[in-house]
């Protein structure tokens, strides 16, 4: 995600929509909302969690017409007192978010989770969410051509794939789209807030929900008590600029990986020069094109299943026996295999990433032209080989999408109390200008820095620096700027052994919506 290549034209037609929502006053009358009936939907890990749903008008500015509904989970305050509400969402978007609340409350200090009733909730469309979107089965089926188009037919079969994905989702979801974007589920949020009886809210937002978090604050800042923002999207480049500086930075983190493998040369026996590695890696990719793994894993399956170790480096010492099993020894069993785990999208992400694709695509516009991605991708490409194509391909469907953009909203913002905003420096998904973008923005906000870290998602996954300053802000609304340093990278020993720290970051890397 980021840096312009080319600049957005103006979209006029619906930026009346955003501006008269985002100019709505919030000491106009509060938003009606039924009270929430919760029940017990306990888990085994999540002993206190109870779910509810929530009807909210699928078109915010016509209350009386066709309701949808939200699902709801919480974690219920046990302190004496509370502060209210603290909301937490995953990103995508398209990420659900009712398991969230119960890690939240969970992994932080008893005392702290104590004063909050934490809850989660599937944004619109999503998951428990009705009507939950679903475009087309089987889009991202293996083996899929060739991310990278090097001839006219494998650019003919991608933009095809795309094509009939818009295509598909327009015909299937057509009353919906349009009321799918981040402004929508903001104005939910706040429905949500009036159905808890709270006059102020609490948010914690990952990835995608930083952005979701900072609109919500935007249109109803009077609403806020607390605002935690971890991983940031860079507001400025929403979505096809984000896109291309995500491209990369991803291709630095995965030559950051490749680097730790020839590391550790005498574990995976692939050499001590990165350079080196980085050749097998791509020979392990070629082979691939001709020859899948299991007739399941070509390039663009192999790019997928490496793609999370740019997200979270626990994943690390598996991603690199495979690589080791595959480039030293000729074994595809386990590549097929963490295809399965790491890569594999289907079915489960036939809702997510229809979500995904609706919200980015309406959010802000896109190119029509197809030469535009064609030029900016290949320039791109040069410089960052490792995904640019791959996520030029999921992005893709923007270009053809049946609806038409919204304008992107200013979230410049003067008016909230302190917020707190965390970012790794080499953080790839949402790259580290994002954050200090935010924080110019955000007037009174405070950001804390872990040097060093190349995670996505970095507060309640194991720094201890950075989880204290979390609990002391939810705790008191202090916030000041800071720094951390990051974890150490993991160990080749850490692929056969439980590190604790390590089984919490991939516990909470599991519920973080990808891409964003």
């Amino acid at each position: 995600m980021i840096r312009p290549l080319k600049k957005r034209a103006a979209v006029l037609l619906s930026v009346a929509t955003v501006a008269t929502a985002l100019a709505s006053p919030v000491t106009a009358a509060a938003p009606v909302a039924p009270a929430l009936r919760w029940s017990d939907c306990k888990t085994a890990r999540y002993p206190t969690l109870q779910c509810a749903s929530l009807s909210v008008p699928l078109d915010h500015d016509r209350p009386a017409g066709r309701r949808i509904s939200l699902a709801l989970t919480r974690v219920p305050h046990t302190g004496k007192t509370s502060q209210g509400p603290l909301l937490v969402n995953p990103g995508g978007p398209g990420g659900s978010g009712r398991a969230l609340a119960g890690y939240v409350a969970s992994a932080l200090p008893k005392a702290v989770a104590a004063q909050y009733d934490v809850i989660g909730f599937d944004p619109r469309g999503v998951g428990k969410s009705e009507p939950a979107l679903d475009c087309a089965a089987g889009h991202f089926a293996a083996v899929r051509p060739d991310s990278v188009p090097l001839d006219p037919a494998v650019e003919r079969a991608n933009l095809e794939r795309v094509r009939s994905f818009a295509g598909a989702c327009g015909a299937k979801h057509a009353d919906v789209l349009p009321h799918i974007g981040t402004v929508a589920a903001a104005r939910d949020i706040e429905l949500v807030r009036a159905a808890l009886g709270a006059p102020r809210i609490s948010y914690f937002g990952y990835s995608y929900g930083t952005y979701l978090g900072a609109v919500y604050a935007k249109l109803y800042p009077h609403r806020v008590h607390r605002l935690v923002l971890d991983s940031i999207v860079d507001p400025d480049g929403i979505w096809y600029e984000d896109n291309l500086t995500q491209d990369r930075a991803f291709d630095a983190r995965h030559k950051a990986f490749l680097a730790w493998v020839a590391r550790y040369d005498s574990a995976y026996h692939l050499g001590t020069d990165p350079a080196g590695v980085e050749k097998r890696w791509y020979a392990m990719r070629e082979e691939l094109r001709t020859r899948p793994a299991g007739g399941k894993v070509g390039p663009a399956e192999l790019e997928d299943t490496y793609m999370p170790g740019g997200y979270y480096n626990g994943y690390w010492p598996s991603l690199a026996e495979v690589f080791a099993s595959y480039a030293a020894r000729g074994e595809t069993k386990p590549l097929v295999a963490a295809y399965e785990r790491f890569g594999a999208v289907e079915p489960s992400a036939g809702n997510s990433y229809s979500v995904y694709t609706a919200v980015q695509c309406r959010d802000s516009a896109w190119p029509k032209d197809w030469n535009t991605w064609r030029a900016d991708m290949w320039r791109t490409h040069a410089e960052a080989p490792f995904m640019t194509w791959n996520n030029a391909w999921y992005n893709a469907p923007c270009a053809f999408w049946p609806t038409e953009p919204l304008a992107a909203p200013d979230v410049t913002n003067a008016e909230l109390p302190p917020a707190l905003l965390f970012q790794a420096t080499l953080d790839a998904a949402t790259p580290y200008r994002g954050g200090v973008r935010m924080h110019e923005k955000l007037k009174n906000s405070a950001l804390v820095v872990e040097e060093g870290g190349g995670n996505h998602g970095i507060a309640l996954s194991g720094n201890t620096c950075l989880d204290e300053k979390l609990a002391a802000y939810l705790a008191t609304g202090a916030a000041a700027d800071a720094a951390c340093a990051a974890r150490p990278d993991p160990k080749p020993a850490a692929a056969t052994r439980a590190v604790p720290a390590t089984a919490g970051g991939a516990a909470l890397h599991g519920m973080l919506g990808f891409r964003g």
